[in-house]
């Protein structure tokens, strides 16, 4: 069989468990944590939003804390050994947000669901065979934590290569030698078990993954899509992913893009650089709109590709990788 490239969106996860997995629902968890954000954090934060009482919940309020850790970045460069130019609460700002989201990303990933053997069972047997590469939107270890479990990923033994080893990451990690073959599995917003030691990009192991973590990690993609780049180049290993998915859907027979809304331009802009003379399966919720309306909508989104729509009232109920 040939190899493919599968894109997995968060619509995976919706379709297991619609709250447990809900961003909205993430957010308004980790806000009212106890013992996590100060006083004056939670204050700075609401205040950013235009109201004292607002709490985060969605990514177009994402986009104005975005804007505000950038400027604060900013005046935290300019160097004055007389006067700052933001007090301390605003010099902290930036990671304050950085906790705030890291925390939002473990909360999604720590929720205890699996999926269906019904379904990962033709999966994991179909990606073994083929080595076909996978690509996760989402912050979750529904995919992460069966692949390893059944040794799809297993280091640089792997069906599938992620490139970060105990040493950290490297993009010489993702090189083919020796005669390998696999596939990639790429991590394109990140993880919440991602972390910074030294300037070397390490994973932390899953069993050490809780809520009482605090990481700031600058390798999470959680804002609003028109800041998604940004993020993305300040993270090599960010970058290196998507980088790989170029070359991932250069070399695969064909694309699969799975529970994924559409709302990411920079992912459109890539798929439909690659996507032309490929043949596109778009599988989706059939409560998204009718058929007609999503055929047209997704050959607009990948520029006139070719696309073929499957939409399920349960999306877990795909077989046909």
């Amino acid at each position: 069989m040939a190899r493919k490239a599968i894109i997995f969106g968060n619509g995976l996860g919706m379709a297991l468990d619609p709250q447990a997995f809900s961003l909205a629902q993430a957010m308004h968890d980790v806000w009212h944590l106890n013992d996590f954000l100060t006083g004056a954090e939670r204050t700075l934060i609401s205040q950013t939003l235009g109201d004292v009482n607002a709490i985060p919940q969605t990514e177009e309020q994402l986009d104005i804390l975005h804007q505000a850790v950038g400027a604060c970045k900013t005046l935290n460069r300019i160097l004055s050994p007389q006067l700052h130019w933001l007090t301390p609460d605003g010099q902290n700002f930036p990671s304050a947000v950085a906790k705030y989201i890291q925390k939002v990303a473990a909360r999604l990933h720590l929720v205890d669901a699996d999926l269906p053997a019904a379904f990962v069972d033709p999966l994991i047997q179909f990606v073994m065979q083929t080595k076909t590469h996978v690509a996760t939107l989402n912050y979750d270890r529904l995919l992460y934590g069966i692949f390893i479990d059944r040794g799809i990923l297993s280091g640089y033994d792997g069906a599938l290569v992620d490139g970060i080893y105990a040493a950290g990451f490297t993009d010489s990690n993702l090189l083919r030698k020796f005669g390998r073959s696999f596939g990639y599995y790429l991590h394109l917003h990140g993880s919440p078990l991602f972390y910074d030691d030294n300037r070397v990009v390490k994973k932390m192991l899953r069993s050490d993954l809780s809520m009482y973590n605090v990481n700031e990690s600058e390798h999470i993609v959680l804002t609003h899509v028109r800041h998604k780049r940004s993020v993305i180049a300040a993270s090599p290993l960010l970058l290196t992913y998507w980088s790989y998915l170029r070359f991932s859907l250069r070399e695969a027979d064909s694309i699969i893009v799975f529970g994924y809304s559409g709302c990411d331009t920079h992912l459109n802009e890539i798929i439909t650089m690659h996507g032309h003379n490929k043949n596109i399966t778009v599988v989706e919720w059939d409560g998204a709109g009718s058929q007609g309306s999503r055929s047209i909508y997704w050959s607009s989104l990948f520029g006139g590709c070719n696309v073929n729509l499957i939409q399920m009232s349960n999306i877990l109920d795909f077989r046909a990788w």
